[in-house]
């Protein structure tokens, strides 16, 4: 059998990228899954992915930004499959840039759909979660423990995911109710891609060469694949995981040299 058979997951920003592989993960592994993002021809597609690859999925679009958005998710996964075992909190991309050039807007913006998108979602979700002993799984990224001056609203807002995650996680203990965090290094999305593109350019050199400087710039292992993501997720949420609890976890190829 496999490990989630009978769950239900929520996966959010899960139309694309790192969101993508963990809901096909998470189905594989017989998980019932929402997916949930802005884009619904794109959510269609990896719907249709999962049930060609014979698991069970269902997708709502919309804007996680919006204060209402996330417990209509939560209401809609409780009411399409009776209840919700499992939260992946994946959503939020943020603008990169020098201090100066970042505005209100742009903070704004970086703290909307991550932060408070997560905090929104897990707040509906909760007693569902309670009731199921279930799962929250919070992806933020290595900007939260290691900032620099290119990444100052990323890396903001995921050191408060990070810092929200052990809040949740103590209640958790109580409630019965398992709470961690990742911190994704250099992964191979669309947006890694359009910093390689950038690197390339800049440097003269093809994408290989490009890829290749990169990992030697930050002493890394290699540069990882969304599935990377999905397979840790899929670990802690289930059976053999179930330990894990207000762990944050660096799975960035060494790039986090910190202790």
């Amino acid at each position: 059998m496999a490990s989630l058979t009978g769950k239900t997951a929520i996966v959010t920003g899960s139309s694309r990228g790192i969101g993508r592989a963990i809901a096909i993960r998470l189905a594989k592994e017989g998980a019932k899954t929402v997916l949930c993002a802005r884009d619904a021809a794109a959510l269609e597609s990896a719907v249709t992915e999962i049930a060609h690859a014979g698991g069970t999925a269902t997708s709502i679009a919309l804007d996680l930004r919006l204060p209402e958005s996330p417990p209509q998710l939560a209401d809609f996964a409780a009411q399409r499959f009776g209840g919700i075992d499992i939260v992946v909190n994946n959503a939020g991309a943020t603008k990169r840039g020098g201090f100066l050039e970042l505005s209100d807007d742009d903070w704004a913006d970086g703290f909307a759909l991550k932060l408070f998108g997560a905090v929104r979602l897990t707040r509906a979700a909760w007693p569902h979660l309670k009731a199921s002993r279930g799962s929250v799984v919070n992806i933020s990224g290595g900007g939260g423990r290691t900032p620099g001056a290119e990444f100052a609203i990323g890396g903001s807002v995921n050191a408060a995911m990070q810092s929200f995650t052990k809040a949740m996680a103590e209640l958790g203990i109580t409630d019965g109710v398992q709470v961690n965090v990742i911190n994704p290094g250099l992964i191979r999305t669309g947006r890694f891609q359009k910093r390689l593109d950038a690197l390339a350019a800049e440097k003269g050199a093809d994408l290989a060469t490009a890829e290749r400087q990169m990992i030697a710039a930050t002493r890394t292992t290699r540069v990882g694949e969304p599935e990377d993501i999905a397979a840790l997720v899929a670990f802690i949420a289930g059976p053999e995981g179930r330990f894990l609890q207000g762990s944050m976890i660096d799975m960035d190829g060494g790039a986090t040299k910190t202790l």
